[in-house]
């Protein structure tokens, strides 16, 4: 019997219960018949225009985001506005939109799983632990490398375990600096830079580090950052979404590859 929508959703909420996810996040079916049929699945981190051509060019019925597309609240959705265009787009090719977010970010395995898993690190605990459960929930996670090495070295490090994109990979410490400790972040992670602090990591990895809090973070004495671009701190997570999918349901499952950070061009380049 073929899988339909509900199928997929009901793996997906078993891996990334929705009970974890933030108040204020707005995840799960945003467009879509559940009882429709499902071939095809396309994962990506942003429900946007390219991922949504790549899904319909492709033949999906159902892509998995990581980032709602609907996150504040809307009074509609006309074509006259770029979101609402999408969900026209996709309703009238017959492809639903299931977003897993701030759950995914805390569930076990989760998105910072995902990021450690690339890195090289072997997770420890959350870097902040969800407000119930057994603890072993939370966003971000932390970690340790099998041996110390220099913190230059460690962001090259970095920087090869991910998807190249135009901004790269930057580091902000003594390059000599010894680091076996590593807490990391899926997503923007400036405001857990105080977790990071307190848990005496060596380095913290995340992603749209601002300068004020970055400044103020590194003249205090916390740990050395790196920082990356959004879309590439939670790619890794596409790959263990999909192997969700694939375990429980008879479609066939693709993780695009389509690099949805805004930035395009690099001076110099």
């Amino acid at each position: 019997m073929a899988s339909t929508v509900s199928d997929v959703i009901a793996a997906l909420d078993a891996a990334y219960p929705r009970e974890l996810a933030e108040s204020w996040d707005a995840v799960g079916l945003v467009c879509g018949d559940p009882a429709e049929p499902v071939e095809r699945v396309l994962v990506c981190v942003d429900p946007v225009t390219a991922t949504v051509d790549e899904a319909i060019e492709w033949g999906a019925q159902l892509i998995v985001a990581h980032h709602p597309l609907l996150l504040r609240g809307v009074h509609g959705v006309g074509t006259d506005t770029a979101k609402g265009r999408l969900v026209h787009r996709m309703v009238r090719s017959h492809v639903a939109l299931f977003c897993a977010h701030t759950n995914a970010d805390s569930a076990v395995p989760g998105v910072s799983d995902a990021l450690a898993e690339r890195i090289g690190l072997r997770v420890l605990r959350p870097l902040a632990p969800h407000a119930t459960g057994d603890g072993s929930t939370g966003i971000g996670r932390i970690g340790e490398l099998p041996e110390a090495v220099p913190f230059g070295e460690f962001v090259r490090r970095v920087g090869a375990a991910l998807p190249a994109t135009r901004p790269g990979v930057l580091g902000a410490g003594d390059p000599d600096r010894l680091v076996r400790t590593v807490a990391v972040s899926g997503g923007a992670g400036d405001s857990y830079l105080g977790a990071a602090t307190a848990a005496g990591v060596d380095a913290y990895v995340t992603a749209d580090l601002r300068h004020h809090p970055a400044g103020e973070h590194l003249e205090q004495g916390g740990p050395a950052l790196v920082g990356l671009t959004h879309w590439a701190s939670e790619w890794p997570w596409c790959e263990q979404a999909a192997e969700v999918v694939r375990a429980t349901c008879d479609v066939e499952v693709r993780v695009s590859t389509t690099c949805t950070d805004p930035w395009t061009v690099r001076a110099g380049e």
